[in-house]
């Protein structure tokens, strides 16, 4: 089967994302760009005997090298010559999207124009005439979709196939009109390029010739070793200038927006008066200078209710079968083969499946906290939330654009620190890479569940917003540090942001956003985190000194608890001065999941014992009867999510949704790590760890990606200062905690 190349180019917010998703489903793989640290995402739909290989460019609004999003778009269709380039545009907004499709079709790109979002273009009174585009842009193919609902997906697919089953490919060779002094000038830069083979290879010498005359930054590094060339383009831009009073990238670009200007005229025809949008409504009240900060931290409230609340039945559930049936069939299997109380039995129990399976009974929390990120970004109200926050960050010293990566962060630290890169500034890059590491990552998440679960019940996810409220306050504080002392001297330049439509989230969209960050949370479970789970494991099965055999050391004689223990003194000002709590955060370094995998191996995996007889058909009930009750308290926990919230107001009070008797969720007991916990930590003490997780060093590949990225001294330099913060703001907490009567 032929492979063809499709590439999906398009603005932010164009509904891209959206279409590749729904043309690729599952058959989709995730990677960086390489040498890059954007995210490539490419897919395969088979279509007419061919196997299209589609690849999802990074969004951008130009083909200027303004950034590495464009130059990656740019580089991809002049190097890898894609058989088709799907443009997609919102139709609401023809002409601001029209731009980078002049870009594209001046490059002799073979392009079909999507008019996505068409739905949304009709509510607004704007009327597009496909054919009349089409002409306009040389007989460029045009094709209606409706991305969300995949209307027209169809008809795009049809148009695509059409394209590659054409003997001979009809590619529109539009070309932007220029005035005689600029037209003449192009056309003597481009004789001269034509004559030097190595560049003649690679570019149209037309196109080349133009982008240099807007002095395209990486183009003339790239022809920098052509004097001939660099020097009658430098002569050009001189004569130009004098020639009109403008610098030729202005007036070029004022041409490209005269001829959109031309083409919308004969296209697009608009109503009287363009109505007042849902969106607009919406975002008087979301976007609101007063009202927009406490409806933003009320949405994250409610997302951290349902993160920690929802998911604990499921939680309970998954414990249950893991530290049960799990590790009870485990135990038989090895008993059958003779090794019951060999060490590779406790290899297996009390190192992979306690530190590898501690970590996954909290896969329904992330996939919780996936779901409704998921959702709030679909639905358009993530870039309101940057919008309103933009505010905030001007008052600290930061550029607006700082909020997105510190927002990446509350999924990982690593990629939150790479997007630092599309901030123009160096000091707002390493100012905003210095913060992401106070934002709670995905991989803290678990943690606080499960200390809030223990210790708070119900209340666990006020415990969670306290947790992600106080990294935003510690990122404040520091923010204040950086900007006023270190850097005081710092411009803050504006933000501009495109706020896109809301609409319906698109459920095969968010399904596959969720489904993507748990594979990767899963392959670091099967990776990593075991890896991790086998070390400590073994760590704790060497003995120090002469005392103890090999895996019949107590834990605290054992390699592990002796460099735990040597380290705990340090802690006790926190609350939390024991081994275990030392020698969990020590392996936290590796990944924050990491905390938990060790706790399970401390506090539940090393007492394991022999396993009871087991009848196989009465534990598959038993799963299956305590799975359909986890599920009936997950709806129950969704439905007082609202009422708990708004009994918080003074003086209110609603009921909530009982579907089964109060207690009900307590008949199996506690799971183990929790009552391992309530004996080892008091609630207070409890917090101050938390308050520790949250701030200390990040992990591993974060720190590699701070020393990459800013190198060894700054990397150093943030490691020491959260090592020093977390230590002072968990002795804060538990002495003032003690203080006041806690």
């Amino acid at each position: 089967m032929p492979t063809v190349r499709i590439a999906l180019a398009g603005n932010p917010n164009a509904g891209k994302s959206t279409i590749f998703n729904a043309l690729t489903g599952a058959r989709q793989h995730t990677g960086n760009w390489p040498g890059k640290t954007v995210a490539k995402q490419t897919g395969r739909l088979p279509l007419n005997g061919y196997d299209l290989e589609l690849v999802d460019l990074p969004g951008t609004y130009s083909l200027s090298a303004f950034s590495a999003e464009e130059i990656i778009t740019r580089d991809y269709i002049l190097d890898e010559c894609p058989d088709v380039v799907v443009a997609i545009v919102d139709a609401s907004n023809l002409e601001r999207n029209l731009y980078l499709v002049l870009q594209l079709l001046e490059m002799g790109a073979p392009v079909i124009l999507a008019l996505n979002m068409i739905d949304v273009a009709e509510s607004r009174a704007i009327s597009i005439d496909a054919d009349r585009l089409s002409a306009a842009l040389g007989g460029v193919p045009v094709v209606r979709l409706i991305g969300s609902r995949q209307v027209g997906l169809d008809d795009l697919k049809q148009a695509i196939a059409r394209y590659i089953h054409q003997s001979e490919r009809v590619r529109p060779r539009w070309v932007l009109p220029l005035p005689e002094s600029v037209a003449a000038e192009k056309s003597r830069l481009q004789s001269l390029i034509e004559r030097e083979p190595v560049l003649a290879a690679r570019y149209d010498a037309g196109w080349l010739a133009l982008k240099l005359l807007e002095q395209d930054d990486d183009l003339l590094d790239r022809v920098a070793s052509f004097p001939i060339i660099t020097a009658a383009m430098a002569e050009a831009v001189e004569r130009i200038s004098a020639a009109t009073g403008e610098e030729p990238d202005t007036l070029i670009a004022d041409l490209r927006y005269q001829v959109i200007g031309q083409i919308a005229a004969q296209a697009v025809t608009r109503g009287c008066a363009e109505p007042t949008t849902r969106s607009d409504r919406v975002d008087s009240v979301l976007t609101h200078p007063v009202w927009g900060v406490p409806v933003f931290l009320f949405l994250m409230w409610i997302v951290f209710q349902i993160t920690a609340n929802a998911s604990a039945p499921l939680v309970d559930w998954i414990d249950g079968v893991i530290n049960g049936p799990v590790v009870n069939w485990t135990q038989i299997a090895f008993n059958a083969a003779g090794l019951g109380e060999s060490w590779l039995a406790s290899m297996v129990i009390d190192g992979a499946i306690a530190g590898v399976g501690g970590v996954l009974v909290f896969i329904p929390v992330l996939m919780a906290l996936f779901l409704v990120i998921s959702v709030l970004e679909d639905s358009g109200y993530m870039a309101r939330a940057a919008f309103v926050m933009d505010r905030f960050m001007q008052r600290l010293g930061l550029h607006g654009k700082s909020f997105l990566p510190l927002l990446v962060g509350f999924g990982c630290t690593v990629p939150a620190v790479y997007a630092t890169r599309t901030l123009e500034h160096s000091e707002d890059r390493k100012i905003t890479a210095f913060l992401t590491t106070f934002m709670s990552c995905g991989a803290r998440l678990p943690i606080y569940v499960l200390f809030g679960t223990a210790f708070f019940g119900a209340s666990s996810g006020t415990l969670v917003f306290a947790m992600y409220l106080s990294g935003i306050g510690v990122a404040v504080l520091t923010s204040l540090l950086l900007t006023r002392v270190i850097y005081r001297n710092k411009p803050v330049p504006p933000f501009v942001m495109e706020l896109p439509p809301y609409r319906l989230p698109n459920r095969h969209t968010v399904w596959l956003q969720i489904w993507t960050q748990t594979r990767d949370f899963l392959r670091r479970a099967a990776t990593l985190i075991l890896a991790a789970s086998l070390v400590i494991w073994l760590l704790l099965a060497l003995p120090v000194g002469r005392g103890g055999r090999f895996g019949e050391v107590p834990p605290h004689d054992s390699l592990f608890g002796s460099v735990s223990a040597a380290l705990a003194p340090a802690l006790a000002p926190a609350g939390f001065g024991s081994w275990q709590a030392t020698g969990a955060l020590i392996t936290g370094f590796t990944a924050k999941e990491v905390v938990i995998t060790t706790m399970n191996q401390l506090y539940v995996g090393s007492g394991a014992e022999s396993a009871p007889d087991s009848d196989l058909g009465s534990d598959l009930r038993a799963i299956a009867i305590g799975l359909g009750k986890a599920l009936v308290l997950t709806v129950q926990e969704i439905a007082n999510v609202v009422p708990r919230t708004i009994n918080l107001l003074p003086g209110v009070a609603l009921p909530e949704l009982a579907l089964v008797p109060a207690g009900a969720a307590d008949e199996a007991g506690a799971p183990q790590l929790q009552s391992a916990l309530r004996a080892a930590f008091t609630p207070l003490a409890a917090v101050a760890f938390n308050v520790f997780v949250l701030l200390y060093v990040p992990c591993v590949a974060a720190v590699s990606a701070m020393r990459h990225e800013y190198g060894t001294r700054w990397m150093l330099t943030q490691a020491a200062y959260t090592l020093a913060v977390a230590w002072l703001a968990a002795v804060l907490v538990y002495q003032g905690g003690r203080l006041l009567g806690f």
